[in-house]
């Protein structure tokens, strides 16, 4: 499986955004920036910690981007799985990075942004079995789109816009672990049938 890690480009990509992202949750937990609402007179806060699981996103779709088809097709290692296995950990060790941040620095940006991982790299996967080129887009238009036209006023965000809900609401928690795992099998079907 030397060929996989390399072809994925684990080792310059995929470990080195792991690393940006959870420095980025210890240096920039709490900055802020008010954004002018396109819907909403008063506009809202945008926190670093929203932007940052688009480093995880943005590593991961660029990892997984990286196909052999041929050495895959001939392989009879479980490629689908090890694919799966580097959504899972590479998100994983990214959401904990940034909980443990939260839990020591008691942010709860730097939980929003574990939960956040979580349904971004799960919406992300997801807009990949729809087509292959929305990997990267989907969850950097989620995160702009909700940043500018997602609260209802000056501090409460809309129900659909869960990347702004606050880090202890358990219904979104909820939910955004459900997307996750939506997104895992997503991966894991298309691989399947695009190496079968």
């Amino acid at each position: 499986m030397i060929w996989w890690w390399k072809g994925r480009r684990i080792t310059e990509v995929v470990l080195p955004g792991v690393l940006a992202f959870s420095l980025l949750t210890v240096l920039a937990h709490g900055e802020s920036v008010r954004l002018p609402g396109l819907l909403t007179p008063g506009g809202g806060l945008l926190f670093l910690m929203h932007l940052t699981p688009l480093i995880v996103t943005g590593t991961l779709a660029h990892s997984l981007d990286q196909r052999l088809p041929e050495a895959e097709g001939l392989s009879v290692r479980p490629v689908p799985l090890c694919d799966m296995a580097l959504a899972f950990f590479a998100t994983v060790a990214s959401a904990s990075a940034a909980a443990a941040v939260g839990a020591v620095a008691d942010s709860s940006t730097a939980f929003e942004a574990a939960r956040n991982t979580l349904f971004l790299s799960g919406l992300m996967l997801l807009g990949a079995a729809v087509h292959p080129r929305a990997m990267s887009l989907v969850p950097v238009a989620w995160v702009f789109i909700a940043a500018f036209a997602g609260y209802r006023d000056l501090r409460r965000p809309w129900p659909w816009a869960v990347t702004l809900h606050p880090a202890g609401y358990l219904p979104t928690a909820f939910f955004c672990l459900v997307v996750f795992l939506g997104g895992l099998a997503a991966l894991h079907r298309i691989r399947r049938h695009a190496v079968s």
